[in-house]
């Protein structure tokens, strides 16, 4: 089993905060290339799975790409933007709100509906980096980040 030291070719950091910050970027980075690997061939990016799951989510409801923004695990994508490439695909159909016509309303189609699933069991097959930890490890794994994200942004 290789260190964060040994995967980076460092020595030595500050403290160990520092070790620890880089250690789960490092290894988060590692985890989506994963995932980027796994959806290519299905077309899909891992932001527009993610857009693909909040629409099934709420199916057959239709919602405003600002309630897509919000709710995206990567805060920095551009949800207008991938839902333009999810329509294209005609996995996702767009409407003007008849009551607003700023606001537009998303929601996922039957093609989507199907893409998404496909793209979950291609994950869920994909998920045996995991299989590492035990049930309780993984629970105990899941308690430190949410106490660190709560810590970052206690308002989430």
């Amino acid at each position: 089993m290789k260190t964060i030291e040994q995967a980076i070719h460092q020595k030595h950091f500050a403290d160990l905060r520092v070790k620890t910050d880089i250690n789960l970027m490092y290894t988060s980075s590692m985890l989506s290339a994963e995932k980027v690997r796994m959806l290519r061939p299905m077309g899909l990016s891992p932001q527009q799975f993610n857009i693909l799951r909040i629409l099934r989510g709420v199916a057959p409801a239709a919602v405003s790409i600002r309630y897509l923004a919000e709710r995206m695990i990567d805060q920095t994508s551009n949800a207008s933007r991938l839902v333009d490439k999810l329509v294209e695909k005609a996995w996702v159909d767009r409407k003007i709100c008849p009551e607003d016509r700023r606001q537009v309303e998303v929601r996922i189609t039957e093609a989507g509906m199907a893409r998404v699933g496909e793209a979950s069991e291609v994950i869920a097959r994909g998920m045996t980096p995991f299989d590492c930890f035990s049930e309780k490890e993984m629970g105990f794994l899941n308690e430190l980040l949410d106490r660190l994200r709560n810590h970052l942004n206690p308002t989430i």
